[in-house]
C-alpha cells in the first residue's frame, strides 16, 4: 500500500517480493528482517562463505534468517547460489518467481574483503573482490531487469526498485583497499547507468554507502560504528512504492544520519582560444586548483 507508514496499516513493503543478496549476516540480514517486518516476501540469498570469500567457512546462514522471518509470521525462502555467475543470478530471480509469483525489489548487498596495500595486492585478490562486489551487482540486476522489461512490454504495470550497496571507500577511496574501493566506485557508475536505462520500464535504481558494525568492519573501527539495523529503514523506503520518483541517487547512511551524496560536478574552468602549451596548461591548472576545494582524503590516509 503506497505511502503507508509502519503502525498505521499494512507495512510499507506490504505485498512486495524482495531479494536481498548477502543476507545471511550483517547489513543484508538486517535488511531482510526489516523488509519482512514491513510485509514483504523475502528471498534471502547467501553463500555462507567466510569474510575473505573462502567457501564453506561458516555454514548456511540464509536458512537461519529465513527461520527468523517465519518465526515472526513473515514469508521468506533461502537461496544459496553464487550470484556472481549467470546460473546463480538467473536462479535467484527464478527463486522469487517460483516462491511468490513476482519480483518487485532487488537489494544488492553481497561482498567480502581481501585487503592489501597495492604493492602487495595480487591479481587473484583483485579479481575475486571485483567479481563478487561488481559482477555480483551486475548479474542479478541484469536478470531482474530482464524480467521487469518483459512485464512492461506485456502491458503489466511495473514499480520496481533496485538498491545497490557502495561504500565510503567507493566515494573517497580507502588505503589498503584498492580492490574494494575500485569495485564500490564501479557500483556507483553502474547505478547511474541502470537508473537511466531502466526508467522506461518502471524501474528505479539507487545506491547507498552505509557505515555499520559488521564482519567487514571488524576491529577497532567497528566499535565506533552504529548497528546495521540503523541503515535498513532507508533501504526499505527506497525499495518500496513510497520512494516513487527517487532514482539515480546515492545516499550515505550511518546511524541516524542520511546524506544525499553529490558526485562529480563541473568546478572552476579555464579555456583557451588556441591549443595550450604544456607550461600554459600547467599555469592555468594551478590557478584553477587555487579556486577549488581540496579533495577529501581517502580513508586511512595520514
Amino acid at each position: 500500500m503506497p505511502g503507508t507508514e509502519p503502525g498505521t496499516g499494512p507495512g510499507l513493503a506490504h505485498g512486495r517480493t524482495v531479494i536481498v543478496t548477502g543476507a545471511g549476516r550483517g547489513l543484508g540480514r538486517a535488511h531482510a528482517l526489516a523488509f519482512a517486518a514491513e510485509g514483504a516476501n523475502v528471498v534471502v540469498n547467501d553463500l555462507g562463505v567466510g569474510l575473505d570469500g573462502a567457501p564453506g567457512a561458516e555454514g548456511g546462514p540464509a536458512a537461519a534468517v529465513v527461520a527468523e522471518i517465519l518465526a515472526r509470521g513473515g514469508a521468506a525462502v533461502a537461496h544459496g547460489g553464487d550470484i556472481a555467475t549467470e546460473a546463480g543470478a538467473s536462479g535467484l530471480v527464478s527463486a522469487a518467481l517460483d516462491a511468490f509469483g513476482r519480483l518487485d525489489t532487488l537489494v544488492n548487498n553481497a561482498g567480502f574483503l581481501r585487503d592489501r596495500m597495492l604493492v602487495n595486492l595480487d591479481g587473484d585478490d583483485w579479481d575475486a573482490v571485483l567479481r563478487v562486489h561488481l559482477k555480483g551487482h551486475f548479474l542479478p540486476l541484469r536478470h531482474a531487469a530482464g524480467y521487469w522489461r518483459a512485464e512492461a512490454k506485456a502491458g503489466r504495470p511495473v514499480a520496481a526498485r533496485i538498491v545497490n550497496t557502495s561504500s565510503g571507500a567507493g566515494l573517497l577511496g580507502s588505503v589498503g583497499q584498492g580492490n574494494y574501493s575500485a569495485a564500490k566506485a564501479g557500483i556507483l557508475g553502474l547505478t547511474f547507468v541502470a537508473a537511466a536505462e531502466l526508467a522506461g520500464y518502471g524501474v528505479q535504481v539507487n545506491a547507498i554507502a552505509p557505515a555499520a558494525r559488521t564482519r567487514m568492519t571488524e576491529g577497532a573501527i567497528a566499535a565506533a560504528l552504529p548497528e546495521p539495523e540503523d541503515v535498513s529503514p532507508l533501504v526499505v523506503w527506497l525499495g518500496s512504492d513510497a520512494s516513487e520518483g527517487v532514482t539515480g541517487q546515492v545516499f550515505e547512511a550511518e546511524g541516524g544520519r542520511i546524506t544525499v551524496m553529490q558526485g562529480w560536478r563541473p568546478g572552476p574552468t579555464a579555456r583557451s582560444a588556441t591549443r595550450w602549451s604544456p607550461a600554459e596548461a600547467g599555469r592555468a591548472t594551478r590557478k584553477l586548483l587555487a579556486q577549488s576545494d581540496p579533495p577529501l582524503p581517502p580513508y586511512g590516509a595520514r
